[in-house]
């Protein structure tokens, strides 16, 4: 459900209220701190909403400033309060990184600019809706005869990287006549040139169509071996040729930057696979699809896995091991979500890559493989660059 029908359908008499309920500190898109309100309680806002029709800049600025929903209504971050001062505050920091990397942090988003997906959903499907995931991409591949080809996915994690794994930049089974060349952003059916959908009122909604950009540079961890059985450090970055704009239906996922969930094992905890299902051989689904997973223990893991003289570590999670569910539903890659509840706004990060699983996919009690990401995050903070 998008944020605006919500907006137009409430009750917005008490727009100009003097007092409100708070429901948490928080940051504005602008990096203003703000309160957690109901959107009827934030008169600047609000008063965006009464130029028809709404410009598409102030539409995502609405959208950017979500912060939750409360009894079905929207919350949203409302700096409304006299300013003490005229200079944003910045948000709080994470646990502070070795001092030679300190600057490259800043570039990787904060949320709300990242990880907020605060659309009212219909749980338990396996289709997701438009604008889900909005930092979900394609990896594009040029073939020879002028073909191109979608075989790996990503994730957006600024306005310049997407992070996959590296399996999909040079793993030992991509066919050497395939260039990767390009990421697609902004996709929900690849079959369909603009995508559209009905929303919960039963009215047509259409995405702009998705964005083709092609990579600069390609950087797989310098300790990967496409050759080894074990796919340790499975994990890449994708700098792309040019800045990327967001809106509702393209924007980054949180990397987890704070300690505590760096140290998540995510053992029996539901995580989130998404993606159409492609791999290096094969495509499952012309529609972004989602399934829910749990996250097993690297003990548990062994005990499968060893058989297949393959060794899983602290850089790895394992996840899943329910028949027909699991990555099959991701793509090589592609993501692997939680969401931190406890946070102002919650926001979704990413907890790891699609590595690898059994074949056929989805086996029972066969786990799938993904890498941890928030055991990388200095390795990408001292690699990503403006």
């Amino acid at each position: 459900m998008k944020l605006l029908s919500l907006i137009f359908i409430s009750t917005l008499s008490a727009a100009s209220a003097q007092s409100f309920q708070s429901f948490g500190r928080c940051y504005t898109p602008d990096e203003y701190r703000g309160n957690c309100i109901p959107f009827k309680s934030c008169a600047s806002l609000f008063a965006l909403t009464q130029k028809k029709p709404v410009e598409t800049k102030d539409r995502l600025f609405i959208s950017l400033s979500q912060c939750g929903f409360r009894d079905g209504q929207p919350l949203v971050c409302c700096n409304d309060q006299p300013a003490t001062t005229a200079a944003p505050i910045p948000p709080p920091s994470v646990q502070p990184p070795p001092s030679n990397i300190n600057d490259r942090y800043g570039l990787l988003p904060k949320p709300p600019v990242c990880g907020v997906d605060f659309e009212n959903r219909i749980y338990g499907g396996n289709i997701t809706e438009i604008d889900e995931y909005p930092w979900m991409t394609l990896l594009g591949y040029s073939k020879p005869q002028n073909k191109q080809g979608f075989h790996c996915g990503g994730s957006l994690i600024s306005n310049r990287y997407v992070i996959t794994a590296s399996h999909c930049v040079n793993g030992k089974d991509l066919p050497p006549t395939w260039t990767l060349s390009h990421v697609r952003l902004g996709e929900w059916d690849t079959a369909t040139a603009q995508d559209c959908d009905e929303n919960y009122l039963n009215e047509r909604i259409c995405s702009p169509p998705p964005i083709d950009i092609a990579i600069e540079e390609k950087i797989p961890h310098p300790q990967y071996d496409p050759f080894s059985n074990n796919q340790h450090n499975d994990i890449a970055l994708l700098r792309l040729a040019q800045t990327v704009t967001f809106n509702e239906y393209v924007r980054p996922i949180c990397l987890p930057l704070d300690q505590s969930l760096r140290d998540n094992n995510f053992v029996k905890q539901t995580m989130s696979v998404a993606g159409w299902g492609k791999t290096e051989s094969k495509s499952a689904s012309n529609v972004k699809l989602k399934v829910n997973v749990d996250g097993v223990s690297n003990e548990n893991c062994n005990k499968v896995y060893n058989s297949e003289h393959r060794q899983i570590i602290d850089t790895q999670i394992c996840a899943g091991g329910v028949k027909g569910q699991d990555s099959c539903r991701g793509d090589s890659g592609g993501p692997l979500m939680r969401q931190n509840e406890k946070g102002v706004p919650p926001y979704w990060y990413l907890a790891a890559l699609v590595s690898y699983g059994p074949s056929p996919c989805g086996l029972e009690n066969w786990p799938g493989v993904y890498t941890r990401v928030g055991k990388y995050i200095d390795w990408i903070a001292s690699t990503v660059r403006e």
